[in-house]
């Protein structure tokens, strides 16, 4: 899928009408051909139920979380 390009100008023009239709992949705006910026959809607010497991299999533990390795005695 290739992503939708469109000349400054004609951006200027329709700029109100492309950000109520801006899609996920965005829209490239360029200027002689050039790409010189992008439009992409600022995503609604997250909730919490966007935030369970949206780390899962990207952290991972290491050792022993309930032990801090250190050996102490609370009488002495």
């Amino acid at each position: 899928m290739s992503v939708k390009t469109i000349a400054a100008a004609k951006f200027k023009e329709q700029c109100l009408s492309l950000l109520d239709s801006v899609d996920e992949e965005g829209l490239v705006i360029t200027k002689h051909g050039k790409p010189v910026a992008k439009l992409i959809p600022i995503r609604a607010k997250r909730t919490d139920e966007d935030l369970i497991g949206a780390l899962r299999g990207q952290v991972g533990i290491r050792g022993d979380i309930f032990r801090t390795g250190l050996k102490w005695d609370a009488e002495s």
